[in-house]
């Protein structure tokens, strides 16, 4: 059970979240791009739930910044309000943990 337990704590430094942010930001930045591209091409699209799901993931960040870069789901009011609660959601949680 000690084993684990060392073995986590080396996995969740601080240096390897902060790379997973960064790169699951650049990542949803990216996906909101992809998406707007195939929507003024007319092919397949990327579900909205995974864009939600992305989101959850930790991305906040990147796909607001892309919603607004590329004015991609600009309109929908459950991507707008949404994006931003989530990811406040999330830093309330962090901060939470980090003071707990």
């Amino acid at each position: 059970m000690f084993e684990n337990t060392v073995q986590l704590s080396q996995i969740f430094t601080t240096k390897n979240i902060i790379i997973y942010f960064i790169i699951i930001n650049i990542f949803g930045f990216f996906i909101m791009w992809l998406d707007k591209r195939k929507a003024k091409k007319g092919s397949w699209r990327i579900p909205e739930k995974t864009l939600f799901i992305i989101t959850e993931l930790g991305d906040g960040i990147g796909t607001i910044a892309g919603m607004y870069t590329f004015r991609h789901k600009t309109q929908k009011i459950q991507f707008v309000i949404g994006f931003p609660f989530i990811t406040i959601l999330e830093i309330v949680t962090i901060i939470y943990f980090i003071l707990r």
